[in-house]
């Protein structure tokens, strides 16, 4: 490490012939430091950089802005002043939230703004949703989990769904903020509270505008609230993203009503699952935090991003952070974390594919096409996705879709709906990795599950009615629906 730590360099030693000292040197460019007390140096075109430029040699802040017009400057000074005053969580969500909007606002590479959402989009995904649930109910036993229907513009979802990021990313955000301290040597903790604290803030800030510009490229991506396999809207409410859904379809020469069904479809069958099953979305969100816990932070990278900011370059930070900073412990504990997290994805995501496939096959003429379209898109992700990845050093895909479809599938030909969706009831009843590997195994192990006790919990759950059991019958070995 340097002794000047984050290359903030030193002010010039005071000249010892004094004020005339202070004068030749600036007219020479003598010294030990820059004017500039913080090591901003090297803006082209001011004192210091070799280049005519405004007036500065005494003012730092003048060398650093003086060629700024005058909206940069306000602009520049802005974000800066919140670098500095931010004193809230390792993320300053304020900032991703503002940065967020202003991505949407600028629209996506093909040029497609975002605009409010017109009656007419919002009464076909009512429509849509509505149906999707009337055929869903042949296909799974766990009941409607939309209470409400939504057709969201792009801005709309990043408000929606903020609370969500938050509490996906504040577990790692929050190791980064440590790890600010921890650059610093530690004889020099002690007495560098100011500066630590300033640190902090400039983490904050940091993840703030990469994690808001990343929510705004997203935005543009999905075409519901459940597209990352994570309860991403307030619970029991559908939400579909007509201006997405219409760029989805645009060139898979399918009509726009069955793209928009069956993305109804998906989300309303994700729905069903989160809403029925109470445990899932802390037991998915549980595995997140439990992986970032184990991702150390490269802290000689986190120091070459702080001492190396340029005011007039902002997105310096943002170009840092998307080379990653981040690499998972090469540990036991950090490989199961993510065989957890890897495993309860793959068993949501195969589970909604499997139930919208059984749903839609009849029904529509293009459900194979757009079945093959959704598992690729959501196996490679996008760019917003990878953004993420780079980000929190953590992928939210399913690597094992097809794997947990077909076990899904083979459980629903083995032991009808209400055997295969009864798995819910409780984590430990569902496949584990090695059973991914092994479907048929899963499906046909009679001692892997103990009936009796399925059966308990499904009649708690259904208050006591007439729920069909799943005992084995004891002469025979199958299924008895009839006790």
């Amino acid at each position: 490490m340097s002794d000047t730590p984050f290359g903030f360099g030193l002010p010039p030693e005071e000249p010892e012939d004094g004020d005339e000292g202070k004068k030749k040197d600036q007219q020479s460019g003598g010294g030990q430091g820059p004017a500039n007390p913080f090591g901003f140096g090297g803006i082209p075109g001011l004192p210091g950089a070799g280049g005519p430029g405004g007036a500065g040699g005494d003012n730092p802040f003048a060398a650093m802005f003086g060629s700024m017009n005058p909206n940069d400057l306000g602009a520049a000074f802005q974000q800066l002043g919140q670098m500095l005053s931010y004193e809230g969580g390792p993320v300053n969500w304020d900032m991703a939230k503002d940065i967020a909007r202003q991505t949407v606002s600028q629209g996506t590479q093909d040029g497609v703004k975002d605009a409010s959402v017109g009656p007419a989009d919002r009464t076909a995904v009512q429509e849509a949703v509505r149906l999707a649930d009337l055929w869903l109910d042949d296909a799974t036993s766990l009941p409607s989990g939309a209470g409400t229907a939504v057709a969201w513009s792009r801005a709309e979802w990043v408000e929606a769904t903020l609370p969500a990021w938050k509490e996906l990313v504040d577990p790692v955000a929050e190791r980064v903020g440590m790890a600010m301290g921890d650059v610093l040597p530690e004889e020099m903790q002690a007495m560098a509270g100011p500066l630590i604290g300033m640190m902090r803030s400039m983490g904050g800030a940091m993840f703030g505008s990469q994690i808001g510009q990343a929510l705004g490229v997203l935005a543009g991506e999905v075409v519901g609230s459940t597209d990352v396999g994570l309860p991403l809207a307030p619970a029991g409410k559908a939400a579909l993203l007509p201006l997405n859904i219409e760029a989805f379809g645009k060139d898979l020469g399918v009509p726009q009503e069955e793209v928009r069904l069956y993305l109804a479809l998906r989300e309303a069958a994700h729905q069903r699952l989160f809403a029925h099953v109470p445990w899932l979305r802390s037991h998915l969100f549980g595995a997140v935090d439990g992986y970032a816990r184990g991702i150390k932070v490269d802290t000689t990278k986190l120091e070459d991003v702080v001492g190396q900011f340029d005011p007039q370059n902002p997105e310096q930070i943002q170009e840092a952070l998307q080379q990653g900073m981040f690499q998972p412990e090469d540990t036991p504990e950090q490989k199961a974390a993510l065989a957890r997290l890897e495993t309860a994805l793959a068993l949501v995501e195969g589970w909604v594919d499997a139930v919208v496939h059984a749903a839609a096959k009849p029904r529509l003429s293009s459900a194979d096409a757009l079945r093959e379209t959704l598992r690729r898109r959501r196996a490679t992700g996008g760019p917003a996705e990878q953004t993420f990845a780079t980000l929190i050093g953590l992928e939210l895909r399913p690597r094992r879709l097809r794997d947990a479809s077909r076990l899904w599938a083979s459980l629903t030909d083995a032991r009808g709906v209400d055997g295969r969706d009864g798995l819910w009831a409780h984590p430990d009843m569902l496949p584990t990795a090695s059973d991914l590997d092994d479907p048929d195994g899963f499906v046909h192990r009679d001692e892997q599950l103990d009936f009796s006790e399925l059966d308990k919990m499904l009649g708690e759950a259904a208050g006591g009615g007439d729920k069909p059991k799943l005992t084995k019958d004891d002469d025979t070995g199958e299924d008895d629906d009839t006790k």
